[in-house]
């Protein structure tokens, strides 16, 4: 009879562990990424600080407390609830985390490849909308602003390919609305309208969205070469950015210099604030964006030695899987070696990720959306 007992108690043990197992597994908010290393001086001390600016570009905050983002090994544990989200956007960053861990990529591996994370938070605009919190319509992202009576004129942008009208509130701390409205200069009429705001933890938020105000996921390339958010991240740098070239004075506009300075006093305001945040990214550290853009880069445009760890396969069986694919050399960074394009070796692959956009930065004509 002792022994029956025993055996009972063991099992309701069981049945108890596994349940509390299953709502641990239910509950969990975190996801685990694999570390491929990309180029002769890449380690992952360098990627991790890429994947801190990868997250602090959708909001971020990076308290200090290691939780939120460490690693073991080739290993990187990401806890959504712990990198100092809003509520919001911890949501959608685990609806992603869902899907990732759905894919036959985590099924298999029990990891997403870095590259492919970044890329995912970054490189598909709905994500980065959903995450970072921009609004679908234009309209509701105005009401959050007072917009000065002061407007600059650019009729010579080294970004659009038409004449922008810039108006912008008044700063107030980490808090301030940029909008640029590109317009045909012979009649007025509005092309689209590009914002650009200053989040809570030092980094800015870009939105795009067409002449009617609705929110689109790139500038038209007939009108700009902005392309997606991800260029907007890439072509700022995390800042105001000044006037570069000398523009005409406009009746009813800031005279140049005027409205040069003006941008010039925006950027050192926001520049001081965001160097003076207790936490986050370190900004005095400048060039450390391109560790973000190189690990999407690596991971968008691979070479055969990455995708050897990345598919966990000799150098050899990679080759012959990607046989009479065309290579080409990244002209920025060379040091990557000859590369293959992703959309080129996806079906190749021995086991499928989370799909991605086409292109990062520029239109794609597969864009993905995997938070509908």
């Amino acid at each position: 009879m002792k022994k029956l007992l025993l055996v009972f108690s063991l099992i309701l043990t069981a049945c108890v562990n596994d349940s509390y197992s299953d709502l641990v597994v239910k509950e969990d908010n975190s996801v685990v990424l694999k570390w491929n290393k990309a180029y002769d001086n890449d380690d992952i001390h360098q990627s991790l600080i890429g994947l801190k600016w990868a997250l602090s570009y959708i909001g971020a905050k990076l308290p200090a407390d290691v939780s939120g983002v460490y690693s073991n090994g080739d290993r990187i544990y990401i806890n959504a609830k712990a990198v100092g989200l809003s509520e919001k956007a911890q949501l959608q960053l685990n609806r992603l985390h869902d899907k990732i861990k759905n894919s036959q990529e985590y099924q298999s591996q029990g990891t997403i490849d870095l590259g492919r994370y970044v890329t995912l938070l970054l490189g598909a605009s709905e994500h980065y909308y959903a995450l970072t919190g921009v609004p679908e319509q234009l309209d509701v992202l105005m009401n959050q602003y007072t917009l000065k009576p002061e407007k600059g004129y650019v009729d010579n942008s080294g970004v659009s390919l038409e004449h922008r009208i810039i108006r912008f509130s008044e700063p107030n701390g980490l808090n301030q609305l940029f909008l640029s409205t590109e317009i045909n200069p012979a009649d007025g009429t509005v092309f689209e309208y590009e914002t650009i705001e200053l989040m809570e933890n030092g980094q800015l938020r870009f939105g795009i969205f067409d002449a009617n105000g609705i929110r689109k996921n790139n500038a038209d390339a007939t009108h700009s070469n902005a392309g997606k958010p991800a260029k907007c991240m890439w072509c700022h740098e995390s800042s105001i950015q000044p006037l570069f070239t000398v523009q005409n004075n406009h009746n009813g506009f800031l005279p140049y210099t005027d409205f040069r300075d003006r941008l010039l006093d925006f950027r050192t305001s926001h520049n001081t604030l965001k160097n003076n945040l207790p936490i986050g990214v370190d900004f005095s550290q400048t060039q450390q964006h391109t560790l973000t853009e190189l690990l999407y880069i690596s991971f968008m445009e691979p070479s055969a030695e990455r995708l050897s760890r990345e598919w966990n396969l000799p150098l050899a069986d990679v080759q012959n899987r990607l046989a009479g694919l065309p290579t080409h050399i990244y002209d920025e960074f060379p040091f990557l070696g000859n590369l293959y394009h992703r959309k080129d070796i996806e079906s190749r692959a021995p086991f499928q990720g989370l799909t991605v956009s086409d292109h990062v930065r520029e239109q794609s004509q597969t864009e993905v959306n995997h938070l509908n």
